[in-house]
């Protein structure tokens, strides 16, 4: 069983950036483990931002490509997510998440096993 934390956010100004963090709280991120980014306003579903593949491909959420970069940092056990040019609309709980197992199609909120309690992120105007 591996818990994940988040942590890095915060409130910032439309145009700012923040960096969010995942580590592991108990159990570890192993090397082979997909993980993701996913993120859920109020009203809204969860829906999938970015994600990592073992080999370092990722794949983003149109709403947030360019913007957006995600990482992992295998020594560490930690994933991060650079969020710039933040939008009001970025306005939401972000979730770390992780998998042992490949994943056909990485923004799916269903082919995940692992998830962080998230971090909430608000960007005013």
């Amino acid at each position: 069983q591996v818990q994940l934390v988040e942590s890095g956010g915060g409130s910032v100004q439309a145009g700012g950036s923040l960096r969010l963090s995942c580590a592991a709280a108990s159990g570890r991120i192993y090397d082979n483990y997909y993980m993701g980014w996913f993120r859920q306003a109020p009203g809204n579903e969860r829906e999938g931002v970015a994600a990592i593949a073992p080999d370092g491909s990722t794949k983003y959420a149109d709403s947030v490509k360019g913007r957006f970069t995600i990482s992992r940092d295998n020594g560490l056990n930690t994933l991060y997510l650079q969020m710039n040019s933040l939008k009001v609309e970025d306005t939401a709980i972000y979730y770390c998440t992780a998998n042992p197992t490949h994943i056909l199609f990485p923004l799916y909120r269903r082919a995940y096993t692992y998830w962080g309690r998230g971090t909430q992120v608000t960007v005013s105007s």
